[in-house]
């Protein structure tokens, strides 16, 4: 072969080879717009579709090919698409339906609706849902409901579909009442020794030696009433005890404390405050079904229960108490629910609270002593606080200047004796809590002002308790005799007259 026909082959093959990618190419080309047509001609087939509409599953037919659906204002039976996942169709389902209505999509579940409150159950799927109007409506549960939904739960309600379809996190119950587990401990509280043994004994023992008990035919209290004056230590007592429960009752676990808020439990509709009373104590059951101490503290007790037709309270009290003895008094088990009263006036609670087998054990919380203060002292000021003496220099400080003689008031009695009271008598753990705060923030701007970065000084300490005497929310600023009567505990001989002098 010569070199002119060699020439020649091997540009015929790089033709061959240009043609060939040519086609290679085309073929490509051909391929991505039979594609593009086959998705324009499907999103065509899509436009002409007739809208989709939306429903609710209610739940299967009785043969279980169909399915139940409410949709359209009615409820329908409906075929459900192959396609779909029947495993996923639960109660209270949003579905999407097809041509012909046929349920061809699951969209999870309903998010917008009306807001009502579960007020009762009614089996296992059923229950009554109260409107804001208070109207009460029966409804059917969702699937996600029906193992976590209790009294007092507010629910996402399609009311048309008459089907409840969320659990909102916050509930009446929590509005009124929080739900914890505290952890306060009675190493935290000072200068109640005496009070903290009498709880103790009242509220632990049954749950620490309840074999004992019903060896002794003994029932343990259903309440106990702490009284005394403001900022003395009620509330931590009640907490503590809460915390020592934990620790002491069965394998260890959580008690729980309602820490009902008293205010906001009263409602100036008719019949609302009884009903919330009620969402309390039927939570508390619930709770104590599970076998765990479950204690309901009701701070500032005379505020809700006041003693009947005193008319301070537009004589709401006639119908709030009588609920409050109900659940006290009624056959519904109360085992391991232990109510905690708390008030600064116990002449204002209503007598039939106080007989026994209601609150029957009162534990009166008294203002510190001169040794109780010094206790008190060492819970907030210790060694890891910055010092510039030794600690109970501070301390020892602070309880004289607390407890030197300086007149606040004298009481004109009726007998015509007069009596001083001494800022020293108005004494409280909460003051002394104020007072070493306040020490600490002298002790802070010395620091900031370059005079003393050695810490806290008994000058601190002498100028904190003058302050917080001087402007203490605690201290009474009533001219009321009778209000003076209750305050120096002379309910023998009332007080006719009372003069400020500090």
């Amino acid at each position: 072969m010569d070199s002119s026909q060699i020439t020649d082959a091997a540009g015929l093959r790089r033709e061959l080879q240009t043609l060939s990618s040519r086609n290679a190419k085309l073929s490509q080309l051909l391929k991505a717009s039979r594609d593009r047509l086959k998705d324009l001609s499907a999103q065509v087939d899509a436009l002409a579709e007739p809208a989709s509409t939306y429903g609710v599953y209610l739940g299967e037919s009785e043969g279980g090919r169909d399915a139940e659906v409410y949709t359209s204002g009615r409820r329908m039976r409906l075929k459900v698409s192959p396609h779909v996942d029947r495993a996923q169709l639960v109660p209270g389902a949003l579905l999407r339906l097809g041509d012909g209505s046929i349920i061809v999509e699951i969209c999870g579940f309903p998010d917008t609706g009306d807001l009502g409150m579960l007020t009762e159950r009614i089996a296992d799927n059923r229950a009554l849902v109260a409107n804001s109007t208070g109207e009460e409506q029966l409804v059917r549960l969702a699937e996600p409901l029906r193992t976590t939904a209790r009294a007092g739960d507010t629910l996402l309600v399609d009311t048309k579909a008459g089907m409840a379809v969320e659990r909102i996190p916050k509930t009446e119950v929590s509005q009124l009442s929080l739900e914890e587990v505290p952890d306060v401990t009675y190493a935290d509280i000072g200068g109640l020794d005496e009070q903290i043994d009498q709880i103790r004994d009242a509220v632990e023992l049954p749950f620490s030696h309840p074999d004992l008990y019903r060896q002794y035919q003994l029932s343990p209290p259903k309440g106990v009433l702490l009284y005394g004056p403001p900022g003395c230590g009620k509330t931590l007592i009640a907490k503590a005890v809460a915390n020592s429960l934990s620790a002491r009752v069965g394998d260890g676990s959580a008690s729980y404390f309602l820490n009902v808020k008293g205010p906001e439990l009263l409602n100036k509709f008719v019949g609302e405050t009884e009903r919330r009373i009620r969402l309390i104590f039927e939570r508390a059951r619930e709770l104590a079904g599970e076998g765990r101490p479950v204690i309901i503290f009701f701070d500032e007790m005379e505020s809700i229960f006041r003693t009947r037709g005193s008319g301070v309270s537009s004589d709401m009290e006639t119908t709030i108490v009588p609920q409050l003895l109900t659940e006290l008094d009624g056959v519904e088990n109360l085992a391991n629910v232990i109510i905690i009263g708390a008030t600064n006036r116990e002449e204002l609670i209503d007598p039939a609270l106080l007989r026994p087998g209601r609150l029957d054990v009162k534990i009166r919380v008294q203002r510190p002593t001169s040794a109780g203060a010094r206790d008190i002292f060492t819970r907030y000021l210790t060694d890891r606080v910055p010092h510039a003496v030794p600690v109970g220099e501070l301390i020892k400080a602070g309880v004289e200047t607390l407890f030197e003689p300086r007149p606040y008031v004298e009481l004109t009695l009726v007998d015509g004796e007069t009596e001083v009271l001494d800022y020293s008598d108005f004494v409280s753990g909460a003051m002394i809590a104020n007072i070493v705060d306040r020490a600490k923030k002298l002790a802070i701007k010395d620091h900031l002002a370059g005079v003393s970065e050695a810490g806290v000084t008994v000058a601190h300490i002498r100028e904190a308790v003058a302050t917080e005497q001087n402007e203490s929310e605690d201290l009474p600023n009533t001219a009321n005799p009778d209000e003076w009567s209750r305050i120096a505990g002379r309910h023998g001989k009332r007080v006719l007259q009372a003069r400020v002098i500090g």
